[in-house]
């Protein structure tokens, strides 16, 4: 069971943008090799932060104008959404360790967030 959901300029407000807490979003396309290789890691950080991050994949090909909205040039590029808004982003197909370290710093730095704002 895979715990990435597909999302597409139809329902990416509604998905990402209105969405409380953060979002990792893959942009990718089925031709894009770098991006084969990144989908597992990206399913396996999905399968690790369930219940504390959401993970969504936007096909570029199918889906252009969220891609440009956000300025997307290369792919995969991972998109970092904290309550709606974009803070960060990768680019590559980067190592597993590299981007659980990547969404562990996001997930510490809003639960710093949170507890300072209570």
């Amino acid at each position: 069971m895979s715990h990435v959901s597909a999302v597409s300029d139809e329902t990416f407000s509604s998905s990402v943008e209105e969405r409380q807490g953060l979002v990792v979003v893959d942009v990718w396309a089925a031709w894009c090799a770098p991006c084969r290789a990144l989908a597992p890691v990206v399913d396996q950080l999905a399968a690790s932060y369930v219940g504390r991050v959401k993970f969504a994949k936007l096909d570029i090909d199918t889906n252009a104008s969220t891609a440009a909205r956000y300025d997307v040039r290369s792919i995969p590029t991972l998109l970092f959404f904290e309550n709606g808004v974009l803070v960060d982003r990768t680019v590559g197909a980067l190592s597993h360790s590299v981007l659980n370290l990547k969404v562990e710093q996001h997930v510490l730095r809003m639960s710093r967030n949170s507890d300072t704002a209570a």
